[in-house]
């Protein structure tokens, strides 16, 4: 591993960010293939931590991550108009998630609107997420 790929994985490894076995796997698999490609950067890593908490939403950074890949992507470019459309898609709790990622990737900040109620489950992947991501803008 890149001591750049590792610096990100270390850092967020010793903060017991992960949440499980799988969550960090995923995670390192996402860094291992794609950290090397020019598109990436510290938003799309935090964007990989994201996804990485369970399978279903890996599968979509890994279909997406693929395309700009083998289509020579060199920027995430493509990945924030995908992003903006999986935000129409979703008008449930993930609508937030996925407006966090967008985030990321425009490289700015994300705080929830105040009168926001979600589901305990998705408002601690939203913090865990921002924990993270101040952990990786260190690197």
């Amino acid at each position: 591993m890149s001591d750049i790929k590792n610096s990100y994985f270390s850092i967020l490894d010793d903060a017991n960010m992960f949440e499980n076995s799988g969550h960090r796997t995923r995670f390192k698999e996402l860094l291992d293939c794609y950290a090397d490609f020019p598109f990436f950067t510290k938003g799309l890593c935090k964007c990989m931590y994201l996804s990485a908490w369970d399978d279903e939403h890996f599968c979509i950074m890994l279909e997406i991550l693929t395309d700009m890949s083998l289509g020579g992507d060199a920027t995430t470019r493509e990945m924030r108009i995908k992003g903006d459309a999986l935000v129409e898609e979703h008008p449930d709790a993930e609508y937030y998630v996925y407006q966090l990622s967008n985030a990321f990737l425009d490289g700015t900040s994300y705080k929830l609107p105040e009168e926001t109620a979600l589901p305990q489950d998705i408002m601690h992947i939203i913090s865990r997420a921002l924990q993270a991501g101040k952990l990786i803008d260190q690197i």
